[in-house]
């Protein structure tokens, strides 16, 4: 590099066998610049930071995510389809807005049949895993079921009454979300060139535009607002925890999150 900038420089081994780079006094500070401009644009692996969790155990961890979908898909609809659980359960705009919160969770839960909880448990396994890799599972798990439990409830201050939704695809966005909110941090902070900062962003919505829109029953606006909730929660996760947290904090937050689903049911059912 420093070669091409004109500087000719050479190198000579120390007396402590270390290599010195050397180029002549009056171009030491042109070269000095060339460097630290050249470390900006190609900075080391892993400057940002985070390295890649088991990813193993991510996949693993999702894959009994997308097989809960299909279990309770099977109480809710086929094995137990006489309890109310859709009534109760479902993201009803009305009745969030008059203080039943709890729907903005449960909805996640429920689908209205075979090919939807079928979808959804595909994408969860697929960017739970990708979230799960970098973050570990537990926080993956929270800020995922953070985000669907976000984007219900601005969709339903958007619509107001009447509108009805359900299904885990809130979330699964929202996990798009937190890959591009991460994404941009750790490019902005130098584990690529800044000027492909947005990258992720654009990604994350072209994804929107491929799978989150179309007619018949697709919720747009909750797609929309799981992306953008999530993305904002992936940006403070990384701004706030620059490396992913330990074993104990990643079973802290997967068991809270399991605690509120426990907990939201309760309340609708009792």
């Amino acid at each position: 590099m420093l070669l091409a900038q004109g500087l000719s420089p050479s190198l000579s081994r120390n007396l402590d066998g270390a290599i010195a780079l050397t180029v002549s006094r009056e171009n030491v500070e042109r070269a000095r610049g060339a460097l630290l401009a050249y470390e900006r644009e190609n900075p080391p692996k892993g400057a940002a930071g985070r390295e890649p969790l088991g990813s193993a155990d991510s996949f693993a961890a999702s894959a009994v995510a997308g097989l809960l979908i299909l279990a309770f898909f099977s109480i809710t609809v086929i094995s137990n389809p006489t309890m109310a659980w859709f009534e109760r359960g479902s993201a009803d705009a009305d009745k969030i807005l008059n203080g039943e919160l709890w729907r903005t969770l449960t909805a996640l839960t429920l689908h209205a049949d075979v090919a939807h909880a079928l979808s959804n448990a595909t994408a969860l396994v697929l960017f739970l895993g990708a979230v799960g890799s970098v973050l570990g599972t537990g926080l993956g798990c929270a800020l995922i079921l953070m985000a669907g439990v976000g984007g219900n409830l601005a969709n339903a201050f958007l619509h107001g009454s009447p509108h009805v939704s359900v299904g885990a695809s809130t979330s699964v966005f929202g996990a798009v979300g937190v890959l591009g909110g991460l994404g941009v941090v750790m490019r902005r902070t130098g584990a690529l060139s800044r000027r492909r900062a947005w990258l992720p962003v654009a990604a994350a919505f072209a994804l929107l535009g491929m799978l989150g829109t179309g007619e018949g029953r697709v919720d747009i606006w909750a797609h929309l607002f799981g992306l953008l909730v999530g993305g904002i929660l992936g940006v403070l996760i990384a701004l706030i925890a620059p490396r992913p947290p330990g074993l104990g904090i990643q079973w802290a937050c997967g068991g809270l999150a399991a605690a509120m689903l426990i907990y939201c049911w309760t309340l609708a059912l009792y």
